[in-house]
C-alpha cells in the first residue's frame, strides 16, 4: 500500500533549540533552514523545566509560538517528550526519584537523564507532561512526529543500582523463577554459598568483593531493560491515543550497552539514532585499529563503525513496510511513515564529549549524509542549528557557529543534492545476528581484556563490508528465510529454539558462519554440560576443544586456506564430530589442533584473526552468490534502490577500479555499473 505524502528521496532537517535564544531569532532561523534545504525541524527535547516551571503552572505561549513560526516556514516539526530532563521542582519533591549508580551513590540533579526508571513517581509525572503536550499539539498540521525521551542509556543510565529498581527486582524475580529453590537452582547460587532463603536478601549485583554471579548480572540486565521498555510504551500509547497519524521514533545511541534495543523499539514506527563518527572512532575503534589508523581516520571516523550502526537501527524495529494509519472512522490519517529510519542528530563539526574532538575534513558531513541515505535512512538531521551559547555544549559545534555564522557543515548541506538520493530498500543478502543477552555475558566475563562483544562483532562485519558486501544486522531469532549467508560473529548465548531456528535457516540454502564461543552459554547465563557449542553440536559438527586468552603479543599461528596466519587475543580449539577442518593451529598449546571447521554449509572460525576471518568470509559468501568486491583500506560500496555509493574514508586519495577517489569523497552510480 502507498502511503500519502511520502518522499520519493533522502530529506533533512536539524536540531533546534528556540528556548535557547531569543524570540526575534526564530523566524529567520526557521527561514534560513528552509532556504539550505531542510524539510524538519527537532523542538523541546529538554525543554520541561519551560513548559512547566512550577507543579502544575504550564506555559505554552513560548511554544505555541514557536510551532507556529517553524510551520509558518514550511517545516515539519517532531516534538519531543521532555522526559530526559525532569526539572529541579520534582526532583527536590521526590528525591527518591534518582538513580543510584554502580558504586551505590545517588546520581544528583544538574545535568540530565537523572531519573531510575522504576520510580513510580517518576512514571506519574512522565505519563502527565506527556499527555499534556500531546493533548495540546498531537494534531497540530505541522507536527508529523514524536521523539520519545532521548538517548536511552546515556552517561551510564540503564540501570539504576538502588531506589525504586532495588526494590522491584525481588518481586521480579519472583514472578519469573516462582520459587527460590527454583532461582538458586538456575543461577547455580550453590557455588561459594550464594543461597538465598528470602527474596528480600536478593539486592542488585553491585559492590561485591569479587566480580558478581553472571546469571544474577544476566537477569539484573534483563529487568532493567524491561523498565525501559514499559516506560516507553507508556508515552507511545499516550501518542497514539492523543496524535494519531504522526510517527513516534526514539532516538538511540552509538554502541549503547545497557538495555535489549529489540524489546525497546517495539510499538516504534522506526528507529532513529545520533551518529556521531569522530567521537565514536575515539570510544568504539574495533580490535586491531592501533593509535595511528586512529588518527588516520580522526576527521572521518571509521566507515564501519558508522556503518554497523546504521545496518543496526534500520532492521532494529518492525518489518519495514509502508504504512497508513487510520482514524477510528477508519478513514486514512496524514502520515509520514517510511520503512528506513532516521539519523535524528548528525554530526556537522567537531563534537565536545570524546578524549579529542578534531575538525572534521571538508567533506565530511556531504559524506556521513550520503553514507546514512545508502544504509537506508530515509531523514537526517543535523545536530545542531546553531551553537550553544551556555552550558555544558558551549564546545560542541552546529550548522551556525555561536555568532550565527555559517559552519563548513552549514555549506557542505546546502551543496547536497537530495534527489540523487532516492529511498528504496538496501538490497543486503548477508545476515549478521546480533543478541544484548549475549552482549552482556560476554562482556561480563571476557577472559581477555583485549575483546568485547561489540569487538569481535563488528570484525566480522568490517570483513564483509571491506568485501564490498551489504549487511542487515537482526536479532538471531528474527526471519532469516531469503539470506544467502548468516553470520553469528559472538552469539554465546543459545537456546535449544534458537538453535532449531538456525538450523532451520541453513536447511532452507543459508549458509552459516560462527565466530569463537559461540552457543558456549544457556539462556540461564551457565555453560552447556555438554560443552560448548551445546545445541549446535550437531549442525557444526565439531566440539569446543581448548580457547587461550592471548596477552598484547602472544600470538598463535594459523594454516589454511593456502596460506599462514597470525591469531591474537582468542584462540579457541575444535575437536571434530563430522566436519572438515580447513585451518589449523601451528605452534603453541594449539599446535595441530582445529582452528576452522566446516560441516556443509556451516563454518566455526576459532582464531581471532582479521585476515582469517577476510578470507573465511569471502569464500563462503562468493559460494553462496553474493558478489563479492575486495576493497582498498577506506574505501567502501554499499547499495540502496538501484544505486551504489561509492565511498572514500580516506584523508588522501585512493585507486580503486581503475579511478582516483578524491579524499572524503563519494559519487553515487547507477548498481548495473557496479554489479
Amino acid at each position: 500500500m502507498t502511503a500519502p505524502d511520502l518522499p520519493s528521496h533522502l530529506l533533512l532537517g536539524s536540531c533546534d533549540y528556540p528556548e535557547h535564544v531569543p524570540q526575534d531569532r526564530w523566524a529567520p532561523y526557521a527561514a534560513q533552514q528552509r532556504a539550505l534545504g531542510l524539510s524538519y525541524v527537532r523542538l523541546a527535547e529538554f525543554a520541561w523545566s519551560r513548559l512547566e516551571p512550577a507543579p502544575g503552572h504550564y506555559e505554552w505561549a513560548w511554544l505555541d509560538e514557536a510551532v507556529e513560526t517553524y510551520a509558518a516556514a514550511g517545516l515539519k516539526i517532531v516534538l519531543c517528550t521532555p522526559t530526559a530532563t525532569p526539572p529541579a521542582w520534582l526532583v527536590r519533591a521526590h528525591p527518591e526519584m534518582l538513580a543510584v549508580d554502580a558504586q551505590g551513590r545517588v546520581r544528583e540533579f544538574g545535568s540530565r537523564r537523572h531519573y531510575d526508571f522504576a520510580s513510580p513517581v517518576y512514571r506519574e509525572h512522565s505519563r502527565r507532561i506527556t499527555r499534556a503536550l500531546a493533548e495540546r499539539y498531537g494534531r497540530h498540521p505541522a507536527v508529523t512526529g514524536w521523539q520519545t525521551d532521548n538517548e536511552f542509556g546515556c552517561h551510564a543510565t540503564s540501570r539504576s543500582y538502588g531506589g525504586a529498581s532495588a526494590e522491584q527486582f525481588p518481586a521480579w524475580l519472583q514472578a519469573k523463577y516462582g520459587t527460590l529453590d527454583a532461582l538458586n537452582d538456575a543461577w547455580g547460587n550453590v557455588f561459594w554459598s550464594m543461597e538465598y532463603s528470602d527474596w528480600a536478601q536478593i539486592k542488585p549485583p553491585i559492590l561485591t568483593v569479587t566480580e558478581p554471579n553472571p546469571a544474577h548480572l544476566l537477569d539484573y540486565a534483563r529487568f532493567a531493560s524491561g523498565l525501559i521498555a514499559q516506560f516507553q510504551a507508556e508515552q507511545v500509547a499516550l501518542l497514539r491515543e492523543l496524535s494519531p497519524g504522526r510517527f513516534i521514533t526514539h532516538n538511540f545511541m552509538i554502541f549503547e550497552s545497557g538495555f535489549d534495543h529489540y524489546e525497546v523499539a517495539r510499538g516504534l514506527d522506526f528507529a532513529s539514532w545520533d551518529n556521531y563518527p569522530t567521537g565514536m572512532l575515539e570510544f568504539f575503534a574495533p580490535p586491531g585499529v592501533n593509535e595511528a589508523l586512529k588518527t588516520h581516520y580522526a576527521r572521518t571516523g571509521h566507515p564501519d563503525l558508522v556503518g554497523f550502526n546504521h545496518d543496526l537501527y534500520r532492521g532494529v524495529v518492525g518489518s519495514g513496510k509502508w504504512e497508513v494509519e487510520t482514524a477510528p472512522d477508519h478513514s486514512p490519517l496524514p502520515t509520514h511513515h517510511s520503512p528506513g529510519f532516521w539519523v535524528m542528530e548528525q554530526q556537522c563539526g567537531p563534537v565536545n564529549w570524546a578524549p579529542y574532538n578534531a575538525q572534521p575534513a571538508p567533506g565530511a558531513t556531504a559524506l556521513w549524509t550520503a553514507q546514512a541515505w545508502a544504509h537506508g535512512a530515509d531523514v537526517v538531521s543535523y545536530f545542531r542549528w546553531r551553537a550553544a551559547t551556555m552550558a555544558q555544549e558551549v564546545m560542541h559545534s552546529g550548522l551556525l557557529r555561536h555568532d550565527e555564522t555559517p559552519s563548513p557543515g552549514h555549506a557542505e548541506v546546502g551543496a547536497l543534492e537530495q534527489a540523487q538520493f532516492p529511498l528504496g530498500p538496501v538490497p543486503a543478502r548477508v545476515a549478521l545476528l546480533h543478541d544484548y543477552e549475549s552482549l552482556w555475558l560476554y562482556d561480563a566475563q571476557p577472559h581477555t581484556a583485549g575483546l568485547t562483544y561489540w569487538g569481535q562483532t563488528v570484525t566480522y562485519y568490517s570483513a564483509l563490508r571491506s568485501l564490498g558486501v551489504d549487511v542487515d544486522v537482526v536479532h538471531p531469532d528474527a526471519d532469516l528465510s531469503g539470506y544467502a549467508v548468516v553470520v553469528a560473529p559472538a552469539v554465546t548465548l543459545v537456546s535449544d529454539e534458537r538453535a532449531g531456528h538456525w538450523a532451520a535457516a541453513v536447511q532452507a540454502g543459508a549458509a552459516l558462519v560462527c565466530g569463537p564461543r559461540t552457543a558456549f552459554r544457556t539462556p540461564g547465563g551457565g555453560t552447556w554440560v555438554t560443552g560448548q557449542p551445546g545445541p549446535l553440536a550437531e549442525l557444526l559438527g565439531a566440539r569446543l576443544s581448548l580457547y587461550d586468552s592471548l596477552r598484547p603479543g602472544l600470538t598463535q599461528g594459523v594454516t589454511g586456506l593456502d596460506t599462514t596466519f597470525e591469531a591474537h587475543t582468542w584462540a579457541e580449539s575444535y575437536r571434530p564430530t563430522g566436519a572438515q577442518v580447513l585451518a589449523t593451529y601451528a605452534g603453541g598449546p594449539l599446535d595441530g589442533e582445529a582452528a576452522v571447521v566446516r560441516h556443509g554449509t556451516a563454518t566455526v572460525i576459532g582464531a581471532h584473526s582479521e585476515a582469517l576471518i577476510r578470507a573465511v568470509l569471502a569464500e563462503v559468501v562468493s559460494e553462496a552468490g553474493v558478489p563479492v568486491t575486495p576493497l582498498p583500506e577506506g574505501v567502501r560500496l554499499s547499495r540502496r534502490a538501484g544505486r551504489v555509493l561509492v565511498q572514500n574514508w580516506n584523508p588522501t586519495p585512493a585507486e580503486w577500479n581503475g579511478q582516483t577517489l578524491l579524499p572524503v569523497s563519494f559519487q553515487v552510480l547507477p548498481e548495473a555499473d557496479h554489479a
